[in-house]
């Protein structure tokens, strides 16, 4: 009795060539245009996002403190996690990546007027936030703040960053239907929801590491 003849190897696909430096740094420039425009789309709406961003939008709403300014020192806090659990490497690149986009933040609306209805806007600033998030994660790097949570989580538990992402915005928008009032928190809630579609369909565990 003839017995069945071996299975063929599975052929294993070589490993991604790393990016190099020069291509990290076009994406930090890509990923932070990219928030730092949506951003843009969303003040001059008035309307605000989810994440860390909308705590800071949040923020400029209730207080005198820029928008720009309040991103970058609500993220402060997160560094520390983002050492300790992801490493100096990907702490340094979201930082960058945040003080960029603080400062494009803040030297946008001085040149750039956008007028369009208020839904669309809160569209495209999900979509821009959503892109540029995976731009920033597939070099190694975040937005900062509930980014760098979620992407330990993901990371350690392989949770959804998207997923996480998503329970955090949800919090943040019950915190904006209180500032903002319902229609532009409704309005806010739809680029909530584009940003995170994107993220939950491009970005799973495995795909994308830190390391």
């Amino acid at each position: 009795m003839s017995s069945a003849p071996p299975a063929a190897p599975t052929a294993v696909p070589p490993a991604a060539p790393p990016h190099s430096a020069a291509e990290d740094a076009a994406a930090l420039l890509v990923g932070s245009f990219l928030l730092a425009w949506a951003l843009l789309l969303l003040q001059q709406a008035d309307a605000v996002s989810g994440g860390l961003a909308g705590v800071a939008f949040l923020v400029a709403a209730l207080g005198p403190v820029p928008l720009g300014v309040a991103f970058f020192l609500i993220n402060l806090p997160f560094y520390g996690l983002a050492v300790r659990r992801l490493g100096w490497g990907f702490t340094l690149r979201t930082l960058a990546c945040v003080t960029l986009t603080s400062v494009l933040a803040e030297l946008l609306p001085q040149v750039v007027r956008v007028s369009m209805p208020l839904w669309l806007a809160t569209a495209f600033a999900g979509l821009s936030l959503g892109i540029g998030f995976l731009v920033l994660f597939r070099h190694r790097a975040s937005a900062g703040g509930f980014g760098i949570l979620a992407f330990h989580l993901q990371e350690r538990f392989g949770w959804r960053a998207g997923h996480v992402q998503m329970a955090f915005d949800a919090v943040v928008m019950v915190g904006a239907l209180f500032v903002v009032g319902p229609r532009l928190a409704a309005a806010s809630l739809l680029g909530v929801v584009v940003v995170n579609v994107v993220l939950a369909m491009n970005h799973r565990p495995g795909r994308y590491l830190v390391r």
